[in-house]
């Protein structure tokens, strides 16, 4: 039997291949870059190209370091993209060239093989490579620091990337692979090289998350080995240690509470450790410890010790980058990394529990703001009972003088604005005392202590604010307002940033207690807007659309509209269809329209001709960026569909003439169908919109929308497409009650539908169930003969929905609905008879004459029909709800 014959590289091809990588890697090289690239890529093409770059990486001995690694690099990527469309010789060959270079003298050489391996184990599992993981042990058992270090660093991106991959079963295996590892990883803990205890230690926390058994069975080795590496010399030893407990405690908290004095006595310590990023990693416990509901007694030993240091790691550090950034005035111009990455929420009908995104997730979480954030969660469990310790810490800083002492004080407005809220009861009585003392800091003459004071003092508005019936409390809400409104025009960037954010906050709690100083407050926002650079106009933007939103039609006078729509309308117009710096104007509008109502009449014919512009421009730009002269970018999509809403909203009926004669309804329709899922929840919030104000429109293609909106409502939910089903789901709602038997064909598919969501009420969240109950009910009103068949399946969970819905013409509707099912099945709703009466209880007044009497036409038939059980099934219901149904029965 002949042998397999070995694949060797040609000697032409390796030299045309290490030339290539040896330009690419120059920084001296005067080759075209791109023009490498594609060389690179033209040699993807052929089948055995990937075996001259492992070759490249593991036998190329004479050459570079970096040429090798180049090789390397290059072919993980490969691979992520071919693997598995690869010749087996070839995935064979590739395979048994990286196994023995696991131990490779140089590291970069060693790190970028155990690249590849979690490259090829994340495609095709370790199934399909069974030599692995003996070579893998045969290293960590070696004893050779190179062998141990290869296996442990291919081990560790494993774990990072995949780690469910070594807890699950492989034939030929007699147990799962973590079984294998875990003990050998444990032993590593207590190794002499620092960099195998790191690799070790970050192996096993990467599973706490998924808490597999072989994990929960040895947790208690887990604990040894952790105490042993606590006071490790090695800080990112240190920083893992603090991790693990973290995640323990975050995951499973039972585990650390035998050790929780011990635990909790070292995260104390460790919150002082010199190096920044282990005090940072040991400050998130105390957050954790609370969300994890451990015994707070615990912990309220521990706050005499603990709140100093929180508040001492709360001082500015000296290399923190907004020192640097406090120093920019307005005079400089804003570079593009100034410019934050922004995300647009899409238009979302119904209540408001959708997680936000974090604000703050493009700025450095460091030590100062956790260190704030857990005395913000330490407030909120303890309340003022940490009062005495925090107060004459607070006390001492803010009377700290001197320049040189700015930090402090800073620290201390910065801990006053943290417990504004848990601490709120304790403060109330020094209210005017902390305002007062505040207000002249808004005059500091150090940036960050202004721009401090304004967030502090918006904490505290919405307490202001209740205040605001006595003289003594108006007077210092005037003065917090034109304090912040004198800050917007403040020449530092931090500060103009600050003081209108901290503005926006207050404009959300006053709302109509603003309507006074509207001219005022519109003559700084449109001032500040004049002078503002790109980064702190979106924050304008924002600012007057909370304004807009606070306001409503208070808005529409002609005074204010002179000062505010100017300047915006010549930013419009100034701004190119492409150019991003319009999403920011494009949600203000949004907001304004809605505000204005009729009011917005003069400006919407040009707004709504934009956006149709915008939205014909991204779907060309789609298929031909070349000839749309942009880039596709669905933001631009999502914004219009936005505003459209906003204008139909606001103008109602008077949508009309601005739809009539558009192609709206055609690019409404694409957008439903557009595999962008926030793209979709702006179309069906649109449709809806149309739906409520002009139904006609919709027509002519009616059946389409509807099969569409009700293809989302069984899709599968996952998280973004939940916002998608939430607003398609409204918008049948919508459609049903304008256009009645239309909805007809789509009746039966969307009830099954809606009774599933509601049955798996908890793996969704409120407003899908409560847009489903609404919904479910204004189809039972429309076609009760096709939703009564099925309602024994959804009856429970359907009238437990609706119990949940605030009374409005909404509940009017589905009401309607249940009773109109209930007459057509009135035995289908015997077994759910209780729930039924304590959703018919959840009303506090049903202001509707004829849904009142549909009601108690239901209570009275049922009662005739059960005669004797009647009794019996009001005994099942609380006092408050028999009250309730005293009205009807």
């Amino acid at each position: 039997m002949a042998a397999t014959t070995v694949w060797q590289p040609r000697d032409d091809g390796l030299a045309e291949i290490f030339t290539l990588l040896e330009q690419q890697i120059s920084p001296s090289s005067v080759a075209d870059k791109s023009q490498i690239w594609k060389q690179l890529e033209h040699f993807s093409q052929f089948p055995d190209f990937n075996n001259y770059l492992v070759f490249i990486l593991v036998r190329a001995e004479g050459k570079s370091i970096g040429i090798r690694q180049a090789a390397g690099l290059l072919l993980k990527n490969n691979l992520k993209r071919v693997w598995i469309s690869m010749a087996q010789e070839n995935q064979k060959y590739i395979k048994s060239e990286l196994l023995p270079c696991l131990g490779a003298v140089d590291r970069h050489i060693r790190t970028t093989v155990g690249t590849i391996i979690s490259e090829i184990v994340n495609v095709e599992g370790v199934a399909g490579w069974l030599e692995l993981l003996p070579a893998l042990v045969n290293c960590l058992d070696s004893n050779d620091l190179n062998h141990m270090d290869g296996a442990m660093d291919a081990l560790s991106k494993i774990c990072e990337d995949i780690p469910q991959v070594l807890d699950s079963e492989v034939p030929g295996l007699a147990e799962r692979p973590i079984n294998i590892f875990l003990p050998r990883l444990y032993q590593f803990f207590q190794s002499p090289h620092a960099s195998l205890r790191k690799l070790a230690l970050g192996c096993v926390n990467q599973y706490v998350i998924i808490m597999p058994a072989a994990l929960y069975n040895s947790m208690d080795k887990y604990l040894q080995g952790l105490f042993v590496l606590a006071n490790d010399p090695v800080a990112e030893v240190r920083k893992l240690v603090c991790a693990a407990f973290v995640h323990l405690t975050e995951v499973l908290p039972s585990s650390i509470e035998p050790h929780l004095r011990n635990v909790m006595e070292y995260m104390l310590q460790v919150n002082k450790d010199p190096d920044e990023e282990v005090a940072l990693e040991a400050c998130e416990f105390w957050s954790a410890y609370c969300d994890a509901q451990l015994p707070t007694e615990n912990l309220k030993e521990f706050l005499p010790r603990l709140i100093p240091v929180l508040l001492s790691n709360m001082a500015y550090a000296d290399d923190d980058e907004s020192l640097l950034e406090a120093e920019e005035d307005e005079s400089q111009p804003d570079r593009d990394q100034d410019l934050k990455p922004r995300f647009h929420t899409s238009r979302l009908h119904g209540s408001e529990d959708f997680d936000d995104d974090d604000d703050d997730s493009f700025n450095v979480w460091n030590l100062r703001k956790c260190s704030a954030a857990a005395i913000d969660v330490l407030s909120n469990v303890f309340g003022d009972e940490i009062l005495p310790a925090l107060m004459p810490l607070i006390q001492a800083k803010l009377s700290a003088s001197g320049d040189e002492a700015w930090k402090e004080r800073e620290a201390a407005v910065l801990t006053l604005g943290a417990i504004a809220e848990g601490c709120f009861n304790g403060l109330y009585p020094l209210l005017s005392e902390i305002v007062a003392f505040l207000l002249p800091l808004l005059d500091d003459k150090f940036p960050l202590i202004r721009s401090i004071s304004c967030w502090t003092l918006s904490r505290f508005g919405k307490y202001l604010i209740q205040e605001i019936g006595n003289p003594k409390g108006y007077e210092q809400f005037e003065k917090v307002l034109m304090g912040l409104l004198r800050r917007l025009l403040d020449s530092n960037k931090r500060v103009q940033e600050a003081a209108c954010s901290a503005f926006a906050t207050v404009e959300e709690d006053a709302a109509e207690e603003l309507v006074p100083h509207l001219q005022v407050i519109l003559q700084h926002l449109m001032c500040a807007f004049g002078k503002y650079q790109r980064r702190n106009l979106r924050i304008v933007y924002d600012a007057i659309g909370t304004l807009a939103d606070s306001v409503r039609e208070e808005l529409n006078k002609p005074a204010y509209l002179e000062i505010l729509m100017p300047p915006l309308v010549a930013k419009w117009q100034q701004l190119s269809n492409s150019d991003k710096d319009l999403f920011p104007l494009l949600e203000c509008f949004t907001s304004i329209s809605q505000a204005l109502g009729v009011g917005f009449a003069p400006f919407a014919q040009p707004v709504f001709q934009r956006c149709m512009d915008i939205i014909q421009l991204q779907h060309l730009a789609k298929v031909d960026p070349a000839s749309a002269g942009a880039q596709y970018d669905r933001e631009f999509i999502v914004c219009s569909l936005d505003l459209l809403s906003g204008l139909a909203e606001g103008l109602s009926s008077g949508i009309e003439s601005l739809v009539s004669p558009s192609n709206l309804r055609d690019l409404l329709l694409k957008c439903c169908m557009d595999e962008a899922s926030d793209v979709r929840q702006s179309a069906f919030a649109l449709m809806g919109d149309l739906a409520r104000v002009f139904p006609a429109y919709l027509q002519p293609r009616m059946v389409e929308f509807l099969e569409i909106a009700s293809q989302q409502l069984s899709a599968n939910l996952i998280r973004e497409n939940l916002s998608v089903a939430n607003n398609a789901c409204w918008a049948i709602g919508e459609l049903a009650v304008k256009v009645r038997q239309e909805v007809s064909p789509i009746v039966t598919n969307v009830t099954s539908s809606l009774g599933l969501i509601l049955q798996h009420g908890e793996a969704v969240n409120k407003s899908l169930v409560e847009n489903s109950a609404i919904t479910l009910g204004r189809l039972a009103w429309i076609r009760p003969d096709l939703v009564a068949p099925h309602m024994e399946h959804f009856m429970k969970p359907w009238c437990l929905a609706l119990s949940m819905v605030r009374d409005d013409i909404e509940k009017e509707d589905a009401f309607r609905g249940l009773c109109a099912v209930v007459k057509v099945n009135p035995s289908g709703g015997v077994s759910s008879l209780v729930f039924i009466c304590k959703a018919i209880a959840s009303w506090h007044e049903i202001r509707s004459e004829d849904v009142n009497n549909e009601v108690s036409q239901v209570l009275n038939g049922y009662k005739q029909l059960l005669g004797n059980s009647w009794a019996e099934c009001l005994s099942a219901l609380e006092p408050p709800v028999k009250e309730r149904l005293a009205r009807y029965v």
